[in-house]
């Protein structure tokens, strides 16, 4: 049996909460397929898409006077991850009761402490919500300060700090979670993101990334495996090109060597590689598999996924 981390993407899970339902509960099944094995599994999931309309909605409320201010970024967070954090309770639930599986399932709301002087800070770059012309893009940023950024082709949108993760506050509550049998849904969006104030933790506008956060809980609740899933069923080097090659099996070393050579995209696939690549050397034993949505239930079989292993000299 292995303790299993499962990072599912904000994109993958749709923007409307009816889309949302029905893209859940194929992850459950995938999911429940890796319980029903007996792995011990803690599911996390992007926000992005989710926690950026929450908080455009409440902006239009406050400028249409409906509310009296604008939803901070941090409580829209929590929002995101109870919501999301429902849907997958339930469709977990009803696969596993289907299959005749008694087990418990649950969502922590989870913080994530990060440093107040993170680079990221001044430097915005994780893009949130709806996407947008240039023109709307414009617009929003000159009423309401925002800082807008072209994503990848696809439209403008709203992007903010994306701080690294320095611990995640609820990880003694996870792991008894974990201990006592629970399936457990948490750092839900890469977490909610607090700062050290004065002694006592406050929370601040930013979203960290869900892979980085995911790995750094991975670590601390002593997990054997990280399963990130996305859009493609391997990591390909030469993305695109005439040569491009998709990877089987891996070092930590060697996929260093494809991060500084420029294989991945940033905001794409480099940050679930840098995760990855954080976790596997974090320990003996521990590997990290990127994989898509579809193939999560054949994670764990050899030739499915890129597979990042530690690095020679360390295993």
């Amino acid at each position: 049996m292995a303790r299993i981390v499962v990072a599912l993407g904000g994109n993958a899970l749709g923007i409307t909460p009816a889309e949302q339902v029905e893209n859940v509960k194929k992850a459950a099944m995938s999911i429940v397929d890796i319980i029903e094995a007996g792995h011990e599994v803690i599911v996390t999931h992007g926000n992005g898409p989710q926690v950026g309309m929450i908080n455009l909605a409440f902006a239009a409320a406050s400028q249409a006077d409906v509310i009296k201010a604008d939803m901070p970024f941090p409580e829209c967070g929590a929002m995101s991850q109870g919501y999301i954090g429902y849907h997958l309770q339930n469709s977990l639930i009803n696969e596993l009761s289907s299959r005749g599986l008694n087990k418990p399932v649950t969502t922590v709301v989870t913080q994530v402490l990060v440093s107040e002087d993170d680079p990221a800070f001044l430097h915005p770059t994780k893009p949130v919500g709806a996407f947008y012309s240039e023109k709307e893009a414009d617009e929003i940023a000159s009423t309401s300060g925002y800082t807008m950024m072209e994503d990848a082709g696809r439209g403008w949108r709203r992007v903010v700090a994306s701080p690294k993760p320095i611990d995640v506050i609820e990880k003694r509550a996870i792991a008894t979670l974990l201990q006592s049998g629970c399936i457990v849904i948490a750092g839900g969006g890469g977490g909610i993101p607090v700062i050290q104030k004065g002694g006592k933790l406050v929370g601040i506008t930013a979203v960290i990334d869900k892979d980085f956060a995911s790995a750094k809980l991975a670590y601390l609740v002593n997990a054997d495996i990280l399963i990130i899933l996305t859009e493609v069923d391997k990591v390909y080097i030469n993305w695109g090109k005439p040569d491009m090659q998709a990877l089987d099996t891996i070092t930590v070393d060697e996929a260093e060597i494809y991060v500084s050579e420029g294989h991945f995209a940033p905001g794409s696939m480099l940050p679930k590689v840098e995760a990855a690549i954080s976790f596997a050397e974090s320990g003996p034993g521990r590997r990290a598999i990127i994989t898509s949505l579809s193939k999560a239930s054949e994670a764990l079989i050899p030739g499915t996924g890129t597979v990042i292993l530690p690095s020679l000299k360390s295993s």
